[in-house]
């Protein structure tokens, strides 16, 4: 990023800008926020999935488990151990404005039911689009 023109003190040619965010619309912006978003969700204790990165899990002994999957800005949490996910959720509340939409409805296309004997996903509506 350069100087933009007048803004150059005399004697002080050819500096530069230093950014400390990432500015909205920039071709970085979801490459740095993602960093961001990274770096937050493995300081709680998620590893990054290495076949998909775009997934985080936490496995305890107990087998209990976590699961957090991104895309762009929406964030599906899912796991057996509740305790977790809600300590998960106000992590991310602190660091992001975040909020929580309830129970998974709908999701990149994928309708989804959940049931008290289990859950039902269709892709109705994609395949009537």
């Amino acid at each position: 990023m350069e100087q933009p023109p007048g803004v150059v003190a005399q004697g002080e040619y050819g500096l530069m800008c230093k950014l400390h965010r990432s500015l909205y619309r920039l071709k970085q912006s979801p490459r740095a926020w993602f960093g961001k978003f990274s770096h937050v969700v493995q300081l709680f204790g998620l590893k990054r999935s290495e076949a998909d990165h775009s997934i985080f899990y936490c496995h305890t002994s107990l087998g209990k488990c976590v699961y957090l999957m991104i895309y762009v800005d929406d964030i599906v949490i899912t796991g057996n151990d509740t305790t977790k996910i809600v300590q998960l959720k106000e992590h991310l509340f602190s660091h992001f404005q975040t909020k929580d939409l309830g129970h998974l409805k709908y999701f990149l296309g994928i309708e989804v039911a959940q049931f008290e004997d289990g859950v039902v996903i269709s892709q109705r509506k994609y395949a009537l689009d």
